[in-house]
């Protein structure tokens, strides 16, 4: 009787034991060494949804397709079947409904006879789905960490933030901004009952989505009211949709447009987020979801704390792009515009703004007419980034303007410039005690080359700025041996002045730093490759338009770190036919005789309409030669766009306009000369002065 009661106490066990198995609240399930299924518990078969029946002796895996996954699972099973020992798989995949993906925690296990033999293999699996999508959700959080914002460019910015959440967030992604923000301005309120009208900065969008069914960068879009994205403007709150709802429907019906956009796409939820940042709503990003598996409360709450990190990074580059645009429109109205009136040198020039956080800087060149059919070239950098920069470098090129004007030799005027940096620094450190931020000057560069069309000579001098490289009509290209002297702003030391003969086509280039040290590479080497691009431009004959180009394409990157300027100058030659030169003694008796030679040379050119202006001219510049200045006595006559008449002498006086007095017998020369030509002056020489003026051809 023992015998049989122990017996029907190991029976109860072993159902008890089997029905645990049937009942356990996890999957389960039993595999023979071959991996054919062996037996399952309810839950299971409710995860394969079919019956234990329909899976018995069947091997794995079982009415799944033969992916990735599947084949590591199958694989852990042989190998606990051929070592023995238990193993821990995690799995991603979706379930045979299709409804949600799933993520499971796999136990399996050597299930051994009496004899110690694997005769079969047990697993377990727990669904770990939630687990899952949390890790998912903070690894987006902290992708999104560095992934956004990496640049302060609007386009990017938005852009990086759609393609972080698309696909394993959203089956598309839409950032749009209001018309403001895209000028970089600050938004108005939106109106609480109107329309609202955004610009798609961005999208992202899965395969599902054909090209056509949605809205390109930098088309707009206007919103009714009751529409998810107006609704999250409006209240600054995110709108959670999904299909069948009566907002969603409604909005996707009334909207023709989208709704014929996308025919064939079938959004089950959607959610849009406004872009808020310092109080200040900026715009809207809407995401969709195609999937089974619509927007939970979870994936609300991350799309709410993406958006919220994503609108600092727009609003930062909202603010940048203000200060850029600032800056940028502030330059621009300082740079040259278009040619220079001057026949000279032949000019192409470029500027070219970096795109670097720090902002606009402060290059600069210019193109000046100078007297006597002379020009001058400049180029210069200021330190620094930003709309300081941009308005110290104003001041620069205006204080070169107003020195070139005077005609000063390039040392000199560089002497004078320093002078004037520290000046400036000078008043910005004393503003610096109040309440507006000091702005320095210290640090700037600049070159400064005089071209003489006549003479062919080049002179040119350097405040720390690099030498001009020269591409001689033979193909040969050097690098001007310039001294360079000190950066604008250190004072008290001397600057240095290099002159060179140049024949005619011969080409200039003057750069800024940025242009050879771009893409971090070291200056010789940006040098070098500049001089090997100007050879080969000058060997095929490109135009100098074209030659910029060339150059720009062969030694910038797709991003400069900082601002470009570059003057390509190839010089012209006055021959003989278009200048005329006489010396004459200190004799007042020379004047009638410079008049008629003045007068032929005149008639030569064809240019009579001008003898009469001429003879003036000539008549009162040599008269004061005689007069007040001293040997040699020189006149010239220079043939250009404008006629120029020059009067050269030995003494360093220079001459000025005074009004005569009604009883006074002279006084009135320069006044007529004045009044009768379009500009004068004096220029200063090695051996003395040179009064000129310049008359306009008809």
């Amino acid at each position: 009787m023992a015998s049989a009661h122990a017996d029907d106490e190991h029976q109860d066990g072993h159902d008890l034991v089997i029905q645990a198995f049937r009942q356990a609240s996890y999957s389960m399930s039993v595999f023979d060494v071959e991996q054919r299924y062996r037996t399952l518990n309810d839950v299971a078969c409710q995860v394969m949804g079919v019956g234990e029946d329909e899976l018995l002796g069947r091997a794995f895996p079982y009415g799944v397709p033969d992916d990735v996954e599947q084949r590591g699972m199958l694989a852990a099973l042989r190998d606990v079947a051929a070592t023995g020992k238990p193993t821990h798989y995690e799995s991603f995949t979706r379930a045979p409904s299709g409804i949600r993906e799933h993520a499971w925690n796999l136990e399996l296990w050597p299930v051994r006879d009496a004899s110690g033999e694997v005769c079969a293999v047990g697993m377990a699996a727990f669904d770990s789905s939630e687990q899952h999508w949390a890790r998912q959700r903070l690894a987006v959080l902290d992708e999104a960490a560095v992934s956004i914002g990496t640049s302060l460019d609007l386009d990017r910015t938005a852009q990086e933030l759609a393609d972080l959440v698309v696909p394993r967030f959203a089956d598309f992604a839409g950032v749009d901004l209001l018309e403001a923000v895209m000028r970089g301005d600050e938004p108005a309120e939106a109106d609480p009952d109107g329309e609202v009208v955004l610009r798609r900065l961005a999208h992202a969008s899965g395969p599902a989505w054909a090209p056509g069914a949605v809205l390109g960068p930098g088309t707009t879009d206007t919103y009714p009211p009751y529409s998810p994205p107006a609704r999250a403007l409006r209240t600054g709150q995110p709108v959670l949709s999904r299909s069948g709802s009566p907002d969603f429907g409604h909005w996707m019906a009334g909207a023709t447009e989208r709704a014929e956009r996308l025919r064939g796409v079938v959004v089950t939820s959607l959610v849009a987020v406004p872009l808020i940042a310092r109080g200040r709503t900026l715009g809207v990003a809407v995401l969709l979801r195609t999937r089974p598996d619509v927007f939970n409360e979870d994936d609300f709450t991350l799309a709410k704390e993406l958006a919220s990190r994503a609108a600092l990074c727009v609003d930062n580059a909202r603010r940048y792009t203000r200060e850029r645009t600032t800056a940028l429109a502030l330059q621009e109205s300082l740079l040259p515009r278009g040619p220079s009136r001057q026949s000279a040198v032949d000019v192409a020039s470029r500027y070219l703004p970096t795109d670097s956080r720090a902002g606009i800087g402060g290059d600069w060149f210019d193109v000046i007419p100078l007297s006597g059919a002379r020009v001058g070239l400049v180029v210069g950098d200021v330190v620094g980034h930003g709309i300081q920069a941009s308005a110290t470098m104003g001041r620069l090129r205006t204080a070169v303007q107003t020195l070139a004007d005077v005609d000063l030799p390039p040392d000199e005027l560089l002497a004078h410039l320093d002078d004037l940096v520290l000046r400036l620094a000078a008043d910005d450190e004393s503003a610096a005690g109040g309440d507006r931020v000091a702005v320095s000057a210290t640090g700037a560069t600049c070159l400064y080359a005089v071209y003489d069309p006549v003479s062919r000579e080049l002179a040119v001098a350097s405040a720390g700025h690099p030498p001009p490289l020269v591409v001689l009509p033979d193909g040969d290209t050097q690098v001007l041996d310039v001294g360079v002297g000190p950066v604008l702003g250190v004072g008290g030391l001397p600057f240095e002045t290099t002159e060179i003969q140049l024949p005619e086509g011969s080409l200039v280039a003057l750069f800024t730093d940025g242009l050879v040290e771009a893409a971090g590479r070291d200056p010789d080497l940006g040098t070098t490759l500049l001089t090997r691009t100007l050879a080969d431009g000058h060997t095929t004959g490109v135009p100098l338009e074209d030659r910029c180009d060339q150059v720009l394409s062969a030694l910038l990157p797709t991003y400069p770190n900082d601002d470009i300027a570059l003057v390509l100058a190839r010089t012209r030659a006055l021959d003989a036919g278009h200048v005329r030169v006489w010396d004459l003694p200190a004799d007042f008796e020379v004047v009638a005789e410079a008049r008629r030679r003045a007068v032929t040379q005149l008639e030569e050119w064809g240019l009579e309409e001008a003898a009469f202006v001429t003879e003036l001219v000539v008549s009162e510049l040599v008269t004061n030669a005689i007069r007040y200045g001293a040997d040699p006595i020189q006149l010239r006559l220079i043939h250009d766009r404008t006629l120029i008449c020059e009067v050269s002498d030995g003494s360093s006086t220079s001459p000025h306009l005074r009004r005569a007095r009604i009883f006074d017998e002279g006084g009135r020369g320069l006044l007529l000369v004045a009044q009768l030509t379009t500009s004068w002056g004096t220029r200063h020489t090695r051996n003395g002065k040179t009064i000129w003026a310049e008359q306009a051809l008809t």
